[in-house]
């Protein structure tokens, strides 16, 4: 009998109820609002309501650079939370919710894997509690609002040849990247080139993950440049008049969502922002709440250290007052033998025979990746962990070259 797929293992497992699993992070039935039996918002009036408890333990967990495969940052963030409670702490995990793009595409879903997973799986890397159609539906909002503004007779001169604001989808559509619109009679718009983008490359997105409340994120959708002037001069959402909109769009999805591991460990998912293209990151919101509900908060930053971590630092932290306490680098043999510069990883097809093979120079070789992701984490004064993501076909020599290369880092 063969070992269960991801999907096998996530439906046999029970699921805890959930007020059960906001009860260990010291959350009552009065900030829960249930959607469903097996997930849930948290008011926000729990931020301030938490506040006087003492803070978690933040740790921050990243990567060396990936190949288009994932080095595994999810499933080791949430196989980290679960093992806290194995000796006697509780913890908190907090992520992004993943985009349908990647999910329906080539990576796949964004719940971990094996034992390490975040459940439903199934509703995870699909709508959830429907955060992603707000920051489509506010975003596009702001595309309708720009349109009939120029429509109505452009009164902000916007220079339809510098307009660059446009619209949103949460799917790879390669066909809407560069479409032409306002075709048709004189009351279909102005006709214009623009094009799709994907939702998770939104401002808005963004923007959501990193406010600080309500009241912020509408200030933060009223300075959105839309476009500039024929003289340069920029134009905003507020200018227009479509930020308060935005805003009411978007009001429900600011609370964050409560799940579970397959351990019963609690799981604040909130927000998507890619990371090799924004942020990166989680809600501020979600780890305001987080770090007040247990002994560590662990949260995941996109990408590699030199991008989703680095934008953690420099950005999420900085708008959120928090500083990590440790910082998880996530490394694989095969990722660092794809870094060596011997062989391509193509998504969607097998590994090359080649780097299946023992070899622990390549190893070596492409440690290069990893001596540079230590040092970037250690630029913020953080001393990094280093994390084996292990796989069956690994071989020891190879363990032992990742184990020789993070103590000559001093991780």
């Amino acid at each position: 009998m063969g070992f269960p797929s991801d999907l096998e293992i996530a439906q046999a497992a029970p699921l805890q109820p959930l007020l059960d699993i906001a009860a260990q992070m010291g959350i009552g039935p009065h900030l829960i609002e249930p959607y469903g039996d097996s997930l849930a918002k948290i008011k926000l009036s729990a931020v301030q309501e938490l506040a006087d408890r003492p803070k978690a333990k933040y740790v921050v967990v990243s990567a060396i650079t990936p190949t288009p495969l994932g080095e595994g940052k999810t499933t080791t963030t949430v196989g980290l939370g679960q093992a806290f409670k194995h000796i006697g702490k509780k913890s908190v995990i907090a992520i992004r919710q993943p985009s349908m793009g990647p999910t329906f595409g080539i990576k796949g879903g964004a719940a971990g894997g094996g034992y390490s997973q975040v459940i439903p799986m199934e509703l995870l890397n699909l709508h959830l509690t429907g955060d992603f159609h707000a920051v489509t539906s506010a975003h596009n909002m702001l595309s309708a609002v720009l349109d009939n503004h120029l429509h109505q007779g452009n009164e902000l001169d916007l220079d339809l040849n510098n307009i660059t604001w446009r619209r949103v989808l949460d799917i790879n559509e390669r066909a809407l990247r560069n479409i032409v619109i306002g075709l048709g009679s004189s009351e279909d718009g102005v006709t214009r080139q623009t094009g799709f983008d994907i939702t998770a490359a939104s401002e808005v997105m963004a923007i959501f993950a990193l406010c600080t409340s309500l009241k912020d994120m509408r200030e933060r959708l009223g300075r959105i440049v839309v476009g500039y002037t024929p003289s340069g001069e920029p134009v905003t959402a507020e200018a227009l008049q479509g930020a308060g909109a935005m805003a009411a769009i978007m009001r429900d999805a600011l609370k964050p969502n409560l799940m579970q591991t397959l351990e019963g460990t609690p799981v604040l998912v909130h927000a998507g922002p890619f990371g090799n293209i924004a942020h990166g990151n989680s809600s501020i919101i979600a780890d305001q709440i987080g770090i007040r509900g247990g002994d560590y908060l662990i949260t995941e930053a996109g990408f590699g250290a030199d991008m989703g971590a680095e934008r953690f630092f420099n950005i999420k932290c900085r708008a959120s007052g928090l500083a990590p306490d440790a910082a998880v680098v996530v490394a694989t043999v095969r990722a660092l033998k794809a870094h060596s510069g011997n062989h391509k990883i193509v998504a969607g097809k097998a590994l090359p025979e080649n780097l299946l093979k023992e070899n622990p120079d390549e190893v070596h070789i492409g440690g290069a990746n990893l001596r540079k992701q230590l040092e970037n984490i250690r630029i913020h004064g953080v001393t990094p962990v280093v994390a084996i993501n292990a796989f069956p076909g690994d071989f020891d020599s190879e363990h032992r070259a990742i184990i020789e290369i993070a103590e000559s880092m001093g991780a």
